[in-house]
């Protein structure tokens, strides 16, 4: 009997193949040349290759298709650490850029990366603040020392 691992294609052919006396051809004698056949029995032979492969690692294969599927979920920050960036927010709502100090003081304290930080610092900005008009002229001049106001 032909073993249950090959594929049906080796099974028939070494079916069709048998001789009078009920023994199987070889391999040779089943190319015979013939570029057909040796196309089959690669197949065959690549589809055992396959089917070994699967069972002795199909369940970690599983797991990684699952794993590199998976869309990374996009979500809110923990509430904490928003209402820390809030408190800093509101602290320096007049020129809302943290120094790297700043930025490395809150990751500590908010238990977020730099990355998560200045991306919050940057939405925060874009949605909810208004530099006053005559700002750039305030930062100008404070490095003077003195404040120039429009009267």
């Amino acid at each position: 009997m032909v073993g249950s691992s090959e594929c049906i294609f080796c099974q028939t052919v070494k079916t069709i193949m048998k001789s009078e006396d009920g023994a199987i051809s070889s391999d040779e004698e089943l190319s015979g040349g013939d570029e057909i056949s040796q196309d089959g029995k690669q197949r065959c032979e690549d589809r055992d290759l396959k089917d070994r492969l699967m069972r002795k690692f199909g369940s970690r294969i599983g797991s990684l298709k699952l794993e590199f599927s998976k869309k990374k979920k996009k979500g809110k920050l923990p509430r904490e650490a928003r209402q820390a960036l809030l408190d800093w927010w509101n602290v320096h709502y007049k020129w809302p850029y943290p120094t790297e100090g700043d930025k490395i003081a809150l990751a500590d304290a908010t238990g977020l990366d730099q990355k998560q930080i200045n991306n919050w610092f940057i939405n925060q900005r874009k949605r909810h603040w208004k530099p006053s008009e005559n700002m750039p002229f305030a930062m100008m001049d404070d490095s003077s020392g003195s404040f120039f106001t429009e009267e």
